[in-house]
This record gives C-alpha cells, sequence and structure tokens, in this order.
C-alpha cells in the first residue's frame, strides 16, 4: 500500500520504559547539538583568542566530543587541527589534565555515525566516502550509524534486553494485525451494509475506523489489543511494514494510542536498504533473538529462519480480490474472526512458548550463546512430528516433488515425506480419491487428506483434525478450480 504524504516520524524521545536505544541515541544527539552550537564560531570569544594565540600557524578548533556509556554521559575537549580534519582530532592538553587526565579520545575516521550530515564524534561533514552504514530515519531524520557504531549499541541492546528476560519482536501491519481498503474500493454489498458510516462513528474499544485523511477504512485483526497487551511482557516490539511512514504512523496511533509498546519503532518502506525487501540491517537488535510476524515470507529472503508465517486477515471485499479470491468477504457476512482461537491468539501461545524455551534456566548454554533460530525451528518440528506423508497427484508431471513447497513446508513441520506407500505411512495427501494411492490409504484406514491440512497446520502450529479437510471424489474434483494440469500418480 502506497500513500504519498509523508509524515514527521515519532519523537525520538519516546515515554516507553523499554525503548533505551531511542533514549540513548536522544541524549547523544541533544549533547552533539549543544556542543556544536557551543564550538560555533559567531560570537564565541574563545574561539577567536585561540587563533590569535596560536604561534605555529595550525589552527586548533575546540569540538565537544560526547561519550554515552552506560547511561552517564562523559565530556572531553578536543583539538581538531584545521589542515587535517580527517585524522588529526587530538585531546587539547588543557582539557585532559585533572579529572580528565586518563581519558582515551577516539579517532576519526571510521565515523561512528553522521546527524544532519555531521559526524557526532568529530563534527566533520559527510562526503561521498563517508555513504557507508545504514540510515535510521525512522529514529530521528538524519541519522545515519556505521558498521561499527550499530554493532556497538546491538550488542549493548542485546545484554540490556536478556537482562530483562526479552527478545525482539517484528510485525508487519497488512493482513498481520490490521486490514486496510481505500474509500473507492469499497463493494457494493458492504456500502449497503453502511460499513463507512459504521467505521466513523465514535465508540469506545471500536475496531474499525475510518482514516479521513488518507480516504480509507481500517479494521483490526481481533484480539491485537490483547496480543500486544501480552507480546510487549516478552519483546522489545517493532512495527516493519511496506506501507509509507504517513500511514505506518497513523496506524501505529491505532495500535498504541499510548504510544507504550512501539515508541520510535515503526519502520517503514522508505527506511528499507533493498527494494520490495525487508531486513534486519535497520533493527538495532541481534538476528539471533528477532523473531518475525508476516503474512508474507518473499520480503524476508535473508530472515526466513526468523519469519513465523501469518495467515491473512482478510477482513474487506477489496483484500480478498487483491489475492484472486471471488468468496465474500467477512464484512460482507457481517463475520470475523474469533477472539479466542483467532489467528492472534494462536500465534500469542506460540511465541510463549518460544520464549519459554529460548529462557529455560535449566539449559547450560548461556543466553547470549543461543539462538531464537533453532527455537523456532524446534517448535515448528513438533506440529507434525510422527507423521509419514505421501502424495498422489499433487504435483505437476514435469516437477521434482521434493522442490515443491508444500513438500517442504510438511518436512520443516517435523514430518517425513515420500513418494511410495508402505505399512509406515500414516497420511496420503490428494487432490482427489481416485488414484491408486488414495484407494490403498482408504483400504487401509490411512488418513486420506487434502493439502490445505499441511497449510492449515502451518499457520496454526499444531496438529488439525483431519476430519476437516476431506478429499473430493473424482467426480467432484470438476467442481474445484485446480491450478496444477498433466498430474501424474507419484
Amino acid at each position: 500500500m502506497s500513500l504519498a504524504a509523508e509524515s514527521p516520524s515519532p519523537s525520538l524521545s519516546s515515554p516507553s520504559d523499554d525503548d533505551d536505544f531511542a533514549d540513548l541515541l536522544a541524549a547523544e544527539l541533544e549533547l552533539e547539538l549543544s556542543s556544536a552550537a557551543d564550538s560555533a564560531p559567531h560570537g564565541d570569544p574563545s574561539a577567536s583568542a585561540a587563533s590569535d594565540d596560536d604561534e605555529e600557524g595550525e589552527e586548533y578548533v575546540v569540538v565537544e566530543v560526547d561519550a554515552v556509556e552506560q547511561g552517564s554521559i562523559k565530556r572531553r575537549r578536543v583539538g581538531e587541527q584545521h589542515q587535517d580534519r580527517r585524522t588529526a582530532v587530538m585531546p587539547d592538553e588543557d582539557a585532559t589534565a585533572g579529572s580528565f587526565k586518563d581519558d582515551q579520545v577516539k579517532i576519526c575516521p571510521p565515523h561512528p555515525g553522521f546527524f544532519g550530515g555531521l559526524c557526532f564524534r568529530c563534527g566533520k561533514s559527510q562526503d561521498e566516502e563517508d555513504v557507508s552504514g545504514v540510515a535510521f530515519g525512522y529514529v530521528h531524520k538524519g541519522l545515519r550509524l556505521g558498521t561499527s557504531e550499530m554493532d556497538r549499541l546491538r550488542g549493548s541492546e542485546v545484554k540490556n534486553l536478556l537482562r530483562d528476560r526479552k527478545l525482539v519482536l517484528i510485525l508487519d501491519l497488512d493482513h498481520t494485525l490490521i486490514n486496510s481498503t481505500r474509500l473507492h474500493d469499497i463493494s457494493a454489498a458492504e456500502m449497503d451494509l453502511g460499513i463507512q458510516t459504521a467505521a466513523s462513528k465514535d465508540l469506545p474499544n471500536k475496531s474499525l475506523f475510518n482514516l479521513q485523511g488518507m480516504h480509507m477504512l481500517t479494521k483490526l485483526r481481533p484480539f491485537v489489543r490483547k496480543f500486544l497487551e501480552e507480546a510487549s511482557s516478552m519483546f522489545e516490539m517493532y512495527i516493519y511494514t511496506m506501507g509509507d511512514k504517513a500511514y505506518a504512523i497513523e496506524i501505529a496511533k491505532l495500535l498504541d494510542p499510548g504510544n507504550v509498546y512501539f515508541g520510535s519503532k515503526v519502520i517503514s518502506n522508505s527506511d528499507c536498504t533493498q527494494r520490495h525487501q525487508k531486513g534486519l540491517d535497520v533493527v538495532l537488535g541481534a538476528e539471533s533473538t528477532a523473531v518475525i510476524l508476516d503474512d508474507t515470507e518473499y520480503v524476508w529472503q535473508k530472515h526466513k529462519e526468523n519469519l513465523i508465517l501469518m495467515e491473512r486477515y482478510h477482513y474487506f471485499a477489496a483484500s480478498l480480490r487483491q489475492f484472486g479470491f471471488s468468496d465474500r468477504s467477512l464484512s460482507e457476512l457481517m463475520q470475523d474472526e474469533r477472539e479466542s482461537d483467532g489467528a492472534l491468539a494462536t500465534i500469542l501461545d506460540v511465541l510463549k512458548r518460544i520464549h519459554a524455551i529460548f529462557f529455560d534456566s535449566g539449559v547450560e548454554t548461556a543466553l547470549s550463546s543461543r539462538d531464537v533460530r533453532q527455537v523456532i525451528k524446534r517448535v515448528r518440528q513438533e506440529v507434525l512430528q510422527g507423521c509419514k506423508l505421501v502424495f498422489t497427484r499433487v504435483f505437476r508431471s514435469d516437477c521434482w516433488a521434493q522442490d515443491q513447497i508444500i513438500w517442504k513446508m510438511a518436512e520443516q513441520l517435523g514430518a517425513v515425506c515420500c513418494s511410495e506407500v508402505d505399512s509406515t505411512v500414516t497420511h496420503v495427501v490428494a487432490l482427489h480419491s481416485g488414484t491408486d494411492k488414495a484407494r490403498w490409504a482408504v483400504k487401509n484406514k490411512k488418513f486420506l487428506l487434502h493439502p490445505r491440512w499441511i497449510e492449515a497446520c502451518n499457520y496454526r502450529w499444531h496438529r488439525l483434525p483431519e476430519e476437516g479437510f476431506p478429499v473430493p471424489s473424482s467426480k467432484e474434483k470438476g467442481k474445484e478450480k485446480v491450478t496444477e494440469d498433466a498430474q501424474t500418480d507419484s
């Protein structure tokens, strides 16, 4: 969803107690800006005095360098040699005396980062040689951090999170936590039901909103408020959407009106470092502690092991049409997901289990050496553990079965997949019941079920009752939409 307008990022200084990174940067940037003002030449008599006293013809400019370490702020005065500003940051002899005698002054380059085009250590202007690093515009416009500084901040953030028994949770918006539609895409049935009027009503605990400035309707997914409340006790949470910044911030206000969950941690498409891709490089958290909830796997090509794939939330008719479905939408049916056992309630239980396993005190491995990706893999493999599957006429004849998504999905869920039946097979997966292997399953009292069973188990993270996914007979097959052609018994 693309919106042209942009709104300012949320305030850098968040009221959230756990927004340590934003608070740290706020302190650094505030001090750097005040330092820059103190060292500005206009109206500063000390600057001209320093120039007059220079007997060697080398001009020294006094620069304030602020170091924020473990919450304390230390100020050091350094002299910057004017003739070579890139390398000659030298300690001022007067400043190093007394209480600052043992301070060690770090030299640029490399620059730790830039704010407003100036290095926040030495004050040097950013040039083409200094474009490395990652922009963190969602924290503060004009902020760019170098690799070493990101590593330092990530290390500090991980220590703080693990100390508080927290991990990082990355949350997608559209089809994961909410569903939105433009006003001109509202269906005739939705108009007849007065959905736009209902969205405009000022009701307590409402979940349907009219974003008048954006000409959109947004529906919160059932259970989302309780989900965020409980997840916040286990995770440091980020919003990460491919939508525009203005849209992301507007939705964040709906989800977090008290600004207690996300603070400045709202990442939009303008913050991505690779087009059409999301990445953890713009998240100040280690990959080993990050869990991702998103309905689209493609955008996380580099971080699939961190991903929990969400079942898409289609409330509006336009959302269904966008993905090629012709069914009536939840809004048109005047229905919704159940809060008690809907997608978010189910995934919250999964997150609780992942959190409990990661912080299990009975494990000898140090917390800093644990990896949440291994925990996700372990929990996922428990879903279909003990199941042995055979597929029949599910894949095209010119495809290698082991390379197909549904085959790989079943294996990731802990099932064993094979091509031939034997007495150890527990399930036969088919699109219709007319194949030899399907008839074998019925004769030998094995489960005969549709491939959708595997997909549903993947979304729900537990083995669903097989009876809910029957295989149609050969006569009924023609009524079902089948995308695979020229299939053969495999």
